[in-house]
């Protein structure tokens, strides 16, 4: 076994353990290594480009659990309609209505999470709990039909210290049980919590992670 094969068995043993899953963030890695992955048993992989994503999947084994990890405009969302397993990052009710429009175009239902801003830096993208409250509002009074709200989604601030990250997961969790109890509480479906990447999955996956995003640990 290599170490890289070593790295990935001991991430993919963690995470299994704590009953989530690993999304192996493949983006501006080559086919080759996405397949090295693939050959170690891994189907779940992320991408934040929707050009590199559908050339992706028109190359790779069609078992293959294509996720949506970046920032989605939404002129490109029919790109990925057809095919894409989760869309992490919906941070507005228009994305999610041109999610819904797409889904319903390719006769699909289309898992999103809805993405919280949790981290200090002002760069990440992201919804505040009064914000989704809105935006559920919203769909309430105007059901969604293809697109399905399956969870939340959230960044740590990149930084050394893990009680400020872990603190940030545990807002997110905050989030995830709120809206669970108040909205989805007859919702089989709204169940994921993804967060957790390469430097903190560890603490993610202590503080409810049911999705760890996991890139340069993996491949490099």
């Amino acid at each position: 076994m290599s170490d890289r094969e070593g790295i990935y068995q001991a991430v993919i043993k963690e995470t299994k353990a704590a009953g989530a899953t690993l999304v192996a963030v493949s983006k501006q890695r080559s086919q080759d290594q996405i397949m090295e992955l693939y050959n170690w048993g891994q189907r779940d992989f992320g991408e934040n480009r929707d050009a590199e994503l559908v050339e992706k999947y028109h190359a790779l084994p069609k078992d293959i659990r294509w996720h949506f990890i970046g920032h989605l405009q939404r002129n490109k969302v029919k790109n990925i309609a057809p095919f894409v397993t989760l869309i992490h990052a919906v941070d507005s009710l228009r994305l999610l209505r041109e999610i819904d429009k797409q889904a319903k175009a390719f006769d699909r239902t289309i898992p999103t999470l809805l993405q919280f801003h949790i981290a200090e830096e002002e760069s990440k993208y992201g919804l505040d709990l009064q914000g989704a409250k809105e935006l559920l509002q919203a769909v309430k009074k105007e059901p969604l039909s293809h697109a399905r709200i399956a969870g939340v989604m959230g960044m740590a601030t990149y930084t050394d210290n893990d009680e400020q990250i872990a603190g940030e997961f545990v807002s997110l969790s905050d989030a995830f049980g709120l809206l669970q109890r108040q909205v989805f509480f007859d919702d089989e479906h709204f169940k994921e919590i993804s967060m957790g990447m390469s430097g903190d999955y560890p603490i993610a996956l202590e503080h409810g992670s049911t999705l760890v995003r996991v890139g340069s640990l993996l491949f490099n």
